[in-house]
């Protein structure tokens, strides 16, 4: 397979993962912005989701030092010239799939095409002012739908494999994001929360398990009021947890040793030793040792596998 295609491929879908995520981050502070809360509160909230997004220095450019629930969603939804943009994404996944339209099916391509006509459309009614929490469904289901035409449709050739790759590096990178929003902004450690904090924040866990369709996921697993560090233990290092960062460096590793012709490359090493400290890791060992540092770590370190992948199978180019 040609180098550009491959890249047009892992790049469709890393951006069709992305405004999925975004709407997933989004979706989370928004709905935790309901419940009864300072407005310092909420601001920090608001603050931490540009910080770890790495959109802090470019919403400061244009809406100065005032952070609000409205600026931020604006700015993260419909915003075309914030590249993170759900609206941005959207578009950015239907060019790469038209480069390479003769590679996909028509079902995938329709759907990538679809997607950012309607969304262009429901900007433009209103449909996102109306109710967020909808527009945010809608967005998480267009990707939903856009993976399972990929897999139903698709031939599992190389052109699959960097299609996957690219989805489940992006929810890796995406979901330490999400969890690091969340612990990060919170003050309290675990084993001193009183009463009132914890029940302020079983709200603030089922947002965020709800968002990371993982709620039942949950309950069926520890059958247990919900717990922070069971809550970390879930989306780090559950491999049947399909959005968890163990179940996403699995699924990088199986698509990886299908595209490579070199088992020891360096690519390959990077990638099996990050899915082996997550193998082989504790939470309490995590959290001891601090859980924001972990995920930064994390964060580090698959964007350099995403730059060794770049290097060694597709074009160069800065995203």
């Amino acid at each position: 397979m040609l180098s550009r295609t491959a890249d047009h491929l892992f790049w469709m879908s890393r951006y069709t993962e992305r405004a999925e995520n975004t709407a997933r981050l989004l979706d989370v502070n928004y709905q935790t912005s309901l419940l009864p809360q300072s407005t310092a509160d909420a601001q920090t909230g608001w603050r931490g989701l540009l910080s770890i997004s790495e959109l802090k220095p470019a919403y400061a450019a244009k809406y100065g030092e005032r952070i609000t629930a409205q600026d931020v969603m604006e700015f993260m939804v419909r915003d075309e010239k914030n590249p993170s943009s759900i609206v941005s994404c959207l578009k950015n996944a239907r060019e790469n799939a038209r480069a390479v339209r003769g590679t996909l099916t028509t079902e995938v391509w329709e759907t990538q095409n679809q997607t950012y006509l309607e969304v262009v459309r429901m900007l433009r009614n209103g449909d996102f002012e109306r109710d967020p929490g909808q527009f945010f469904e809608w967005v998480k289901f267009r990707s939903h739908l856009s993976r399972g035409v990929t897999a139903g449709t698709m031939l599992q050739d190389e052109a699959f494999h960097f299609l996957r790759l690219g989805t489940f590096l992006e929810r890796s990178d995406n979901t330490a994001r999400l969890v690091d929003v969340k612990f990060h902004a919170i003050q309290s450690d675990f084993p001193n929360s009183d009463d009132e904090d914890q029940e302020y924040d079983f709200y603030h866990w089922s947002a965020i398990l709800r968002s990371v369709s993982a709620f039942e996921v949950y309950r069926k697993v520890y059958r247990d009021v919900i717990k922070p560090e069971r809550v970390a233990e879930l989306l780090i290092l559950r491999a049947d947890m399909p959005r968890s960062l163990l179940a996403c460096l699995n699924e990088v590793i199986i698509n990886l040793s299908m595209v490579t012709s070199d088992p020891l490359s360096e690519t390959q090493r990077r990638a099996g030793k990050l899915r082996a400290d997550l193998q082989y890791a504790r939470i309490d060992e995590i959290l001891a040792s601090g859980l924001h540092a972990f995920l930064m770590q994390f964060l580090d370190r698959v964007n350099e596998l995403g730059a060794h992948i770049s290097r060694e199978f597709l074009v160069p180019v800065t995203r």
